[in-house]
């Protein structure tokens, strides 16, 4: 975790700024690390708060071009800090087909999110759960496309009233034949408009997300991190829309 005062890590390298949203860890050596907030079981919301403060602080007064950070983490079904309220999986939640009680549970685990200082969650799921061997089904709202659409809106429109990014992911179809995860798709475009697509629209249009995450796969053999027709032609030009584009953790390896 940066800066330096907080966890040894000479400050200086940290000068010009970061790149990209996503803050890395400096290691004593200077060698990289994991990510800037560890999960300490020991540090509660105010510790959290006064650590994302510091280093908020930091960018802002020391680095080069004064540009703020965005903290943000995973809250899939309650915020990954210690004394959050862990909620039921994804799957268990939309199973209650009640998006009054969806809404509930995501206003508080934004403002769970919030009083620790986070500004972005990197959630929902709303890929459709279309092969139960895929290991992240329990992360969806299931197959339906109407229900995890009506599911991810209830979840995303409390962050957003709150004030927190919403980051739908993953753009599009992450689950490949037999349950692959991250495995290529060559669906035809009518069938990702009737299926695929939907929960990512209503996210947008009716959720208010403000990010959105790519997918790790190809689509018909192109990265969906670098998809034309999936970032340019459809989001872009078709829905009209201009959003901070977050790319899937390690989404590059779809180009080797």
């Amino acid at each position: 975790m940066i800066p330096g005062d907080l966890d040894n890590v000479p400050k200086n390298q940290y000068r010009h700024g970061i790149f990209g949203l996503k803050v890395s860890a400096g290691s004593q050596d200077g060698a990289a690390a994991g990510q800037m907030l560890k999960y300490n079981a020991n540090e509660d919301a105010e510790k959290l708060a006064r650590k994302i403060n510091a280093i908020q602080k930091y960018f802002i007064q020391e680095s080069r071009l004064g540009i703020p950070i965005i903290p943000f983490d995973e809250a899939l079904h309650g915020l990954m800090r210690e004394g959050a309220t862990a909620f039921s999986q994804s799957i268990g939640l939309s199973a209650t087909f009640n998006p009054d009680l969806m809404k509930e549970v995501s206003s508080v685990i934004a403002r769970e999110s919030k009083l620790r200082g986070i500004r972005q969650i990197l959630t929902p799921v709303v890929n459709l759960a279309s092969d139960v061997r895929w290991g992240r089904t329990e992360e969806t709202y299931g197959e339906d496309p109407f229900l995890t659409s009506v599911m991810g809106v209830s979840f995303i429109s409390s962050f957003e009233n709150q004030g927190i990014i919403t980051t739908p992911k993953h753009f599009l179809a992450n689950v490949g034949e037999g349950g692959r995860d991250s495995y290529p798709i060559h669906w035809s475009k009518r069938y990702l408009e009737e299926t695929h697509l939907i929960p990512f629209y209503k996210a947008f249009t009716e959720g208010k997300s403000r990010s959105v995450m790519t997918s790790y796969n190809l689509l018909d053999g192109r990265p969906s991190t670098s998809n034309h027709w999936l970032l340019t032609d459809k989001l872009k030009k078709e829905w009209d829309l201009l959003y901070l584009l977050c790319l899937a953790a390690r989404g590059w390896k779809a180009y080797l």
